[in-house]
């Protein structure tokens, strides 16, 4: 025979929601059939525990989101408490008698002077509506607005943790939806506190109606006097506005606590503990005057010298252990101070630099700020993440900070400290761009394009889908700003490859294919060496994505070799497939601009090792022939929307790259090595100088 799993308590927990949409139906069907008086005595008891249940529970919360259903329990409460008040108006009015729950209530507070009942009544109704509803409601609608004011701040603090490092995308996130549940709690508590005066109000007017058409119907239609029928009425509608109103003026008081202990880290009363009873000073001088109002003639004599022995026994306790913890404190410095010896200051943090850092005016900070819908930060995520997945690098956080010395809208990336980009946005704006290159018919704000340096429009979101009918590209003013910040990590991508990222992606590899890394790694090659060959692949913007095939190619060829420009050739070569396939055109054909063989051979004869590699020894004038040739022929090939790279032979592929590369950073050179049998070459044109 199994065992049942899980206590009752537990099944109960695991079908909440169920008896909870159970009791919500069952107060509305409260409302409109009557119920039996021993149905609405339990009810009462229920309502009356549940109160001080949510009492206790707001003085032993610590952070307001533990409680952060109170809201919407107040609203059921409130709903729960007018459902019984009508099924006890309901029962008084048509059976003079309401349960033994209401009786006892009235006789207990009443006794034998309705009047003084009464008066106890109204005094309640006037605690809980004048004191402590409009004295929470008012402190729930101060902090609703300072929480929402306060966000954007908040938002802009968890993003700097995020871009510097501090915390993960988990930890943002989770604190991104605190964040958000605090600030839904503060908002919604200021609406719920008008459940609780609308009770109140809803209290005074049920009962009225209790006593007034009690009496009416008694004399009307029972012919009864109309002191018997007071004398009727007013024990159960006393006895039914005490049973509901004392419940609700628990919550109102539950309410109260919650919204002005917002900042608090401990329960109620560990706060009162510490904070109240803590200074032997303040306790001595209560002592002195409780002494005095005991000695004046016409006062207790024995109440207050009481509290005045109590007050003095607490300042003589207090005092004496505030000495105890003072000596404690001083004996632990003395050996802190024996212990340590004088420390230099860490300058270190003087001297460290940020990898990548975006440098914003104030203008962009909307565009950071996920509140006002800025997307910039989601963005820049999607930017390492797309780097990790292209090209095969982990870039580290970026951070991005305001600069007060930019101009309003103004942005500059940095590397390592150094500014190597700036550009310009206008948030709320659109940037419209042409890609026939023609003039732009809009009415907008010139601008070039910072990534490419195209021609440009900050045009309105207004003419969006005009632009758009003319067949215009038109992009954001985070976009262009991602967009540009990805063009500057494809530029510099080997300068952000540290030996410690490189360290992260080949453990991350040896877990899988230990053997080639035990191989390689550091009996043929050094960390630095591989560093090396990798940041001369990605200086030419071939990803590295495929690090095991580099590193068997490595393993393969350096035992043999440890030039580091003949490596990275080999590489190429077994990465040919990865590099030539970005540069075939839509029909899968290769185009080419081949280099005169003449040329070749000069640039062959000429050659000089350094320690960054092999170099052309040409004379000046015939360098700048040749840039003048590469210009003619990608010129006359861009009016027909070829976009070719140079075939080089591989022995003068890696300086003839060197030698042009400062005139033609985007230009691609291949060597015949690198290019699959199977793809197709199609020559477009040759590089040549004079007398070739």
């Amino acid at each position: 025979m199994s065992k049942p799993s899980g206590n009752a308590l537990t099944r109960v927990s695991n079908n909440m929601d169920i008896l909870t949409a159970i009791g919500v139906l069952g107060i509305v069907v409260l409302i409109i059939l009557p119920i039996h008086t021993t149905m609405l005595d339990i009810l009462l008891s229920f309502n009356i525990t549940l109160s001080v249940i949510i009492l206790l529970l707001s003085m032993f919360t610590t952070e307001i989101l533990q409680f952060s259903v109170f809201p919407t329990l107040l609203l059921v409460t409130t709903l729960f408490r007018l459902g019984l008040n009508i099924s006890s108006t309901r029962l008084i009015l048509s059976q003079r008698y309401a349960g033994q729950v209401v009786e006892a209530f009235g006789s207990f507070v009443t006794g034998d002077n309705y009047i003084v009942g009464a008066i106890i009544f109204v005094i309640i109704i006037v605690i809980q509506l004048v004191v402590i509803t409009n004295g929470a409601g008012r402190v729930s609608e101060v902090s609703a607005r300072f929480t929402l004011d306060a966000m954007p701040g908040k938002q802009m603090s968890i993003d700097a943790d995020l871009n510097a490092g501090v915390i993960n995308d988990e930890e943002a996130k989770a604190r991104r939806e605190k964040l958000q549940r605090e600030s839904d709690f503060y908002g919604a508590m200021d609406g719920a506190m008008k459940f609780v005066k609308g009770d109140s109000i809803a209290g005074i007017i049920i009962t009225l109606i209790n006593f007034i058409g009690g009496i009416a119907i008694t004399v009307f239609q029972d012919g009864l006097p109309v002191m018997d029928a007071i004398e009727q009425f007013a024990l159960l509608t006393i006895g039914d506005g005490l049973v509901t109103q004392v419940p609700s003026l628990l919550i109102s008081v539950a309410a109260g606590v919650l919204v002005t202990r917002s900042a608090s880290r401990e329960n109620l009363g560990t706060d009162i503990g510490r904070q109240l009873f803590t200074m032997p000073k303040v306790m001595a001088i209560a002592a002195v005057i409780m002494l005095s109002l005991g000695i004046v003639p016409g006062l207790p004599t024995i109440p207050f010298l009481v509290l005045a022995a109590g007050c003095g026994t607490s300042a003589y306790l207090l005092s004496k252990e505030e000495k105890l913890n003072q000596a404690k404190a001083e004996a632990a410095a003395a050996a802190d101070m024996a212990a340590e010896s004088p420390v230099p200051e860490n300058f270190m943090s003087y001297v460290q630099v940020e990898p990548l850092e975006i440098e914003i005016g104030y203008g962009l900070i909307s565009l950071a700020d996920d509140r006002n819908g800025g997307d910039l930060l989601d963005r820049i995520a999607g930017i390492r993440r797309q780097c990790a997945r292209d090209m095969g690098i982990v870039i580290q956080p970026i951070r991005i900070r305001d600069n007060l010395q930019l101009a309003t809208n103004e942005y500059t990336l940095k590397i390592k400290g150094i500014e190597v980009a700036r550009g310009t946005v206008m948030p709320n704006h659109l940037l419209v761009m042409n890609p026939t290159g023609e003039e732009i018919n809009l009415k907008g704000i010139s601008a070039v394009e910072p990534a490419f340096g195209l021609p440009a429009l900050w045009i309105e979101e207004k003419l969006r889908e005009e632009a758009e009918i003319l067949g215009y590209t038109v992009v954001d003013a985070t976009t262009v700003m991602v967009t540009h910040l990805n063009e500057i990590i494809k530029e510099h991508s080997y300068e952000l490859l540290s030996r410690q990222e490189v360290k992260k992606l080949i453990d991350g590899l040896k877990e899988n294919y230990s053997a080639v890394v035990d191989e390689l790694i550091p009996n043929l090659l050094s960390l630095g060496e591989v560093q090396k060959v990798l940041q001369n692949l990605l200086r030419e913007r071939v990803p590295i994505k495929d690090l095991v095939t580099i590193l068997e190619t490595l393993a393969d060829y350096a035992a043999s070799t440890k030039n580091i420009e003949l490596l990275t050739e080999y590489v190429r070569f077994a990465l040919g497939r990865t590099i030539v396939m970005p540069y075939l055109n839509n029909d899968k054909v290769l185009n080419v601009i081949t280099i005169h063989p003449e040329l070749e051979k000069l640039i062959s004869e000429n050659l000089q090792k350094s320690f960054q590699g092999s170099f052309p020894a040409i004379e000046p004038s015939l360098n700048t022939r040749i840039l003048e040739s590469i210009h003619e022929q990608t010129e006359r090939l861009a009016l027909r929307q070829i976009h070719p790279v140079i075939l080089a032979s591989p022995k003068i592929r890696a300086p003839f790259k060197r030698l042009i590369e400062m005139a033609f950073p985007q230009l691609a050179v291949l060597s015949l090595n690198e290019i699959p049998n199977n793809i197709e070459i199609e020559s477009v044109g040759m590089v040549s100088v004079d007398g070739n």
